[in-house]
This record gives C-alpha cells, sequence and structure tokens, in this order.
C-alpha cells in the first residue's frame, strides 16, 4: 500500500479527527495544509478532491474520498491494527450516536458559538457579540448534558479502548475548553471530564495537537 495524503490544515477538528485515526492505525501519511480560512479551499486544485470546498479530503493508493466520516471509516477498515470501531452491538450504537450528536449539534454549539466568538476579534475582526454566546448557552448546556449522558463511565467514550466517538469528541472538546465557558461547564460533569483528564495524555492525542 501506498502512503495516503490528508488534504486540510492541523487546526480543523475534522482534520485532525482522521489524524486521531491514521495515528492509532500506526499508519504514516502526508499532510497538506489547505488553509480554509483564507480561502486556498476554493482554489480549482482543491475543488477537484472536494467540490464543496470543505475539508478533509484523502487519497490513497489513487482513491480519493472526502467527508469525514467516509474517510476515517476507510481508514479503519483499510490499514491493519486494532478497530476504532466497537464489536458490540450497543456500544457501536452510542458511538454512532455520539458521533451524530458532534456532528449536528456539538460542533457548532462549541466551536463556532463558544470558541470563536470568543476569540471574534482574531478570527472574525470584530469584538465578541456576548449576547450571541448567551444566546447559545442553551444549546451548548443540552449537548453538554447529552454527551455527558451517553459517554461510558471511564477512560474512553464507548468502552475499553478508543473508539471513533473519541476521534470526534477530542479536536472540539480541545477548542471548547480553552474558553472559561468551556472548561466551567466542563467542570460541573463526571463522566466527561473524568474522559478530558484521562485522554489528553493519550498518544494520537498529544501528537495531533494543532501547532498554532
Amino acid at each position: 500500500m501506498g502512503k495516503p495524503t490528508l488534504y486540510g490544515p492541523d487546526y480543523s477538528t475534522y482534520v485532525r479527527t482522521v489524524r486521531m485515526a491514521l495515528a492509532e492505525k500506526q499508519v504514516d501519511y502526508t499532510l497538506v495544509p489547505v488553509d480554509i480560512m483564507t480561502g486556498e479551499g476554493q482554489s480549482a486544485a482543491h475543488l477537484a478532491r472536494h467540490p464543496f470546498g470543505k475539508v478533509p479530503a484523502f487519497e490513497h493508493d489513487g482513491f480519493m474520498v472526502y467527508e469525514t466520516g467516509a474517510i476515517a471509516r476507510y481508514v479503519d477498515e483499510a490499514f491493519p491494527g486494532r478497530t476504532l470501531v466497537p464489536g458490540d452491538l450497543r456500544a457501536r450504537a452510542r458511538m454512532n450516536q455520539i458521533i451524530g450528536v458532534i456532528d449536528g449539534y456539538a460542533y457548532d454549539a462549541f466551536v463556532w458559538k463558544v470558541f470563536i466568538e470568543r476569540n471574534a476579534e482574531g478570527f472574525l475582526r470584530r469584538p465578541t457579540d456576548e449576547a450571541a454566546i448567551a444566546a447559545a448557552m442553551p444549546r451548548v448546556r443540552t449537548c453538554v448534558d447529552a454527551l455527558e449522558a451517553l459517554a461510558a463511565d471511564g477512560a474512553f467514550l464507548c468502552g475499553d479502548s478508543l473508539s471513533l466517538a473519541d476521534c470526534w469528541l477530542v479536536p472540539v472538546m480541545g477548542y471548547f475548553t480553552a474558553t472559561a465557558d468551556g472548561s466551567a461547564l466542563l467542570a460541573k460533569t463526571r463522566r466527561l471530564s473524568r474522559w478530558w483528564s484521562s485522554i489528553a495524555s493519550h498518544p494520537s492525542v498529544a501528537g495531533t495537537a494543532p501547532a498554532g
């Protein structure tokens, strides 16, 4: 098998999700930065990889695939090593449920409504909109409560080993807990705070932290 190529910036949560999966499978790969914040996602070269101009995109032995769910599951099945999908039916359903909550609700609430808004001066070139954060807090709290209820009572979200659910939540939680709002809400949880404390030193987590 050839060396795969992952397209996207290291600051992207979904690029980091795939990087964690690759690290767990001990796959050597090339990361090609595509800075979507400066418009590189709309270049002709990247649109040929991802027609919607998003990240990540992934190439392996001439096979191109985009969308994080498709890429991460391909990585899990294409390369040897421990599977990142629980064998138990209910644990697997819980994993998929957690991923669905992150994709559908928590990514936007944690990253855009809290982290990006708290850092609006740098990202959006305007002051933080406190009213917007306050308006988002009911959804943010619902996401925290839902993930707390779904998480297993241990070091990983869905059982005794790291799964794709952890790969999805780690990058999002990294940004969320970089804010006082996120840290305060996490501190009120039991399972999530224990999970976050224990997983921070895991090799695939520490090794994929954004450079900036």
